[in-house]
């Protein structure tokens, strides 16, 4: 039998002549392997993410066929359901974007003009507005209030339908629940998310101005507007409209399919919510990196 290794006294630790730790403890220390608890958390992780991303692309796959396929059906009905969902992602939520517009060009320009006006190149003001409010802050804004409003929503109402046995009364009946329920969302948010960013992006531009003649800047609404024409080009039009629109897509499918693709509970449908909600923001922060992507390769 081997003897114990003596432990370092309080004394010698404190006289600085305790043996130090031997070095292959340290080596297996760093060594370890996470413990078997860590490992099979990440792997469910992994695996749930997997499983969303299947069936996410499944879903959109069989929105986009009964969209193309069924377009033409029953329009009496699946129109003024899209102009619903229409004014709900876009006309609604006008008050809460002017006050959001409002509330953009006076960070975009106060946080600017002491400084362009400091080193004297206020001719930069309509560039900045470009990258910042037409590129970036102008979409992402917009797709949070359609989130909020329209996208919890969803997963609210179809979520309490699918737990309350309507969608299998749908389906009864011979009625598509996805035609019925998912194609007018769709299409309607998706068109809502478009417009709305345009009239918070105008809505910006105007209250950028509004805050630099208050802030005495030298800059005529001739030349200011002059800037904004020169810093714009085609592709900052065209990859707007497809940003937005990939958006407002990405947005009413994740929160149609936590609502109506998985058998909820009605005590089910908070949680169900959150997931969808928090999975539509990692989809629209992936979505804009992709458009960083391209703007920055174009």
């Amino acid at each position: 039998m081997t003897r114990p290794r003596p432990r370092p006294s309080l004394g010698s630790v404190q006289k600085g002549t305790a043996p130090p730790l031997a070095e292959s403890d340290t080596a297996l220390l760093w060594r370890a392997p996470l413990p078997r608890s860590y490992v099979n958390f990440l792997g469910r992780k992994l695996l749930r993410f997997i499983s969303t991303l299947q069936g996410l692309g499944a879903f959109l796959l069989i929105t986009l066929g009964v969209l193309v396929n069924k377009f033409r059906l029953a329009r009496p009905v699946i129109r003024p359901l899209m102009l619903e969902h229409l004014a709900r992602s876009g006309l609604f939520l006008l008050p809460m974007a002017s006050f959001l517009a409002l509330a953009l060009g006076l960070i975009v320009i106060g946080q600017t003009v002491s400084l362009l006006t400091r080193v004297g190149v206020t001719q930069l003001l309509g560039t900045v507005m470009v990258s910042a409010i037409v590129r970036e802050l102008g979409p992402l804004l917009a797709a949070g209030l359609v989130l909020c409003r329209a996208g919890a929503a969803n997963v609210v109402e179809l979520g309490t339908a699918r737990a309350q046995g309507e969608v299998e009364s749908l389906e009864s009946v011979g009625i598509d629940p996805i035609h019925y329920l998912v194609v007018p969302r769709v299409v309607g948010m998706a068109i809502g998310m478009f417009s709305l960013t345009v009239y918070l992006i105008i809505g910006a531009i105007w209250s950028g101005y509004l805050w630099a003649f208050l802030q005495d800047v030298p800059l005529r609404p001739g030349d200011y507007f002059r800037q904004l024409a020169e810093a714009l080009n085609g592709l900052d039009f065209v990859l707007l409209a497809a940003k937005t629109f990939a958006f407002g897509t990405a947005i009413a499918v994740i929160t149609c399919y936590h609502g109506l693709a998985q058998p909820l509970a009605l005590a089910g449908v908070s949680r169900a919510t959150v997931r969808a909600v928090g999975q539509s923001l990692i989809a629209c922060a992936v979505i804009d990196a992709v458009f960083i992507i391209i703007y920055l390769v174009a």
